[in-house]
């Protein structure tokens, strides 16, 4: 049997198929292994920090000086940006276009300086240390006033869009709000206006009532499979307090939320032979301190394997076809021993 399921947040529809099982051996076969590159040749290996940009910010424990080895996380401007930091917006119709100077600010978080070594590798404490990197960057970039949004996220494999094998992830500062972000706030918008209630609170505590998708649980932070799906496996990692960014993180809840990322990522790692992913980073737009999106917008990662095919179906209607359940993927990620 299948069944149509629709996002209450972004209004998307999915269709889940329960008659087709998912095995994660099978998934295994479907994706390119990683392409090892010569160390040697790695220009986010230490000793190679010549070879990138000046940092913009690192943690070094040693007290090294920049741009020299002795860091454990550095962030530095993408060797290829897609958008430059220079210049001005200069937004201009053409006709029934619009257009603007590709302006804005494009980073790199090298996350280890091991070169073998993953994300979902690192202990909870250099998770953290990524993670005071990623608000770090969110901090000081919001002062930009051409900034309207930040996107953080990482392509891991191959087929997600990996680029270079060294482990990293990237932070793009954008002059305007993307479209998969600005659904979500008129979502979240209409149903605060509605319920005087933000509906990622009321989400996240139905998930806990249900207990039949949540994968992982602590005191700040909860993880589970979403009821609309796009991908087997997929999985939403959401702060139990309300906050609309994660630059408003403690320091102890940044600790529970490197506990919780790590958990989901070696969970995929183990169950799936370390599949390829994209996690994004979903937070609200700049903002003042009396913004209204700050009442109804909860941001939250969404971390989605990249496993199964997209094809002429989904991209024509925007539907995606779920193979198996989120429940059933919740309950395999749960049984995960790592």
């Amino acid at each position: 049997m299948t069944e149509f399921r629709r996002d209450p947040i972004a209004g998307r529809w999915v269709i889940v198929n329960h008659e087709e099982q998912i095995d994660p051996k099978e998934f295994s076969m479907l994706y390119p292994a990683v392409q090892k590159v010569n160390q040697d040749k790695c220009f986010f290996c230490p000793g190679k920090e010549w070879a990138t940009p000046k940092e913009v910010y690192a943690y070094r424990p040693d007290g090294s000086p920049a741009d020299a080895p002795g860091w454990k996380v550095r962030v530095v401007p993408n060797k290829f940006p897609a958008l430059v930091i220079e210049g001005d917006i200069d937004r201009r119709p053409v006709g029934l276009y619009d257009m603007s100077n590709g302006v804005g600010a494009h980073e790199v978080i090298i996350e280890t300086p091991d070169h073998n070594q993953t994300l979902a590798d690192l202990s909870f404490e250099d998770m953290a240390e990524v993670i005071k990197a990623y608000r770090a960057r969110l901090l000081d970039l919001k002062h930009d006033k051409r900034f309207k949004y930040m996107l953080i996220f990482k392509n891991f494999g191959l087929s997600a869009g990996a680029s270079v094998e060294h482990d990293h992830s990237q932070i793009i500062a954008l002059p305007m709000v993307p479209k998969n972000v600005h659904e979500e706030l008129l979502g979240a918008e209409r149903y605060f206006k509605y319920r005087e209630r933000c509906i990622f609170c009321d989400l996240w505590q139905q998930e806990k009532q249900e207990a039949e998708r949540i994968v992982y649980e602590n005191s700040q932070f909860i993880t589970f499979c979403p009821f609309v799906s796009r991908f087997p496996f997929e999985m939403c990692i959401m702060p139990k307090e309300h906050m609309s960014c994660l630059a408003e993180l403690s320091d102890n809840a940044l600790t529970e939320f490197a506990k919780a990322l790590k958990d989901a990522l070696k969970r995929l790692q183990t169950l799936l032979n370390n599949p390829p992913y994209n996690f994004v980073i979903h937070i609200a737009p700049v903002q003042n301190e009396y913004s209204e999106e700050k009442e109804y917008y909860h941001w939250h990662v969404e971390i989605m394997p990249r496993i199964s095919r997209v094809a002429g179906f989904e991209w024509g209607s925007g539907f995606y076809i779920l193979p198996g359940s989120p429940e059933e993927s919740a309950k395999m990620l749960k049984q995960v021993i790592w």
